[in-house]
């Protein structure tokens, strides 16, 4: 008896007489159809993802600024523009755009013993990002340190 070719009407996967594993012809249209529909949400976790890492990254950044800045004005005779130099340098060592910085007490340098002095880095999330921002659109992150002056 001769064999013919074989057609499956099934659905799915099934196994040839040698034992491999073949894939069923039918299905090849709802791989594509399930693909489709899972792509959007593949890509806002990963879009999402990313994100949430920049701003992480911009959040520790601006702490990180803020600390150094913080430190500086702690040494006696310093000045607003050094204070806000150390902030920078770390601001522009990392790329930060759009940020502003601000020293509590303004006289921080006549300030009394045991007052805290307060520095808070802001910037904005829209000029740090590449893409435009699906979840921290227009949104100002802030950095703050406050360390006691002791001296």
């Amino acid at each position: 008896m001769r064999h013919s070719a074989r057609t499956s009407i099934q659905v799915g996967i099934f196994r040839s007489r040698c034992g491999t594993v073949v894939a069923d012809v039918s299905r090849s249209g709802a791989a594509m159809v399930e693909f489709a529909l899972t792509l959007p949400l593949l890509l806002t976790i990963v879009l999402g993802t990313m994100e949430t890492c920049t701003m992480l990254y911009l959040k520790q950044t601006l702490h990180i600024a803020a600390y150094e800045a913080a430190r500086v004005s702690l040494v006696p005779k310093t000045t607003a523009a050094q204070v806000s130099y150390a902030a920078q340098s770390i601001l522009t060592d990392r790329k930060v755009q759009g940020s502003s910085i601000s020293i509590s007490p303004v006289s921080f340098s006549t300030a009394a013993i045991s007052s805290y002095i307060t520095v808070t880095v802001t910037a904005s999330s829209n000029s740090n990002f590449g893409v435009p921002l699906l979840f921290y659109k227009d949104k100002t992150i802030t950095g703050s340190c406050s360390m006691m002056k002791e001296y």
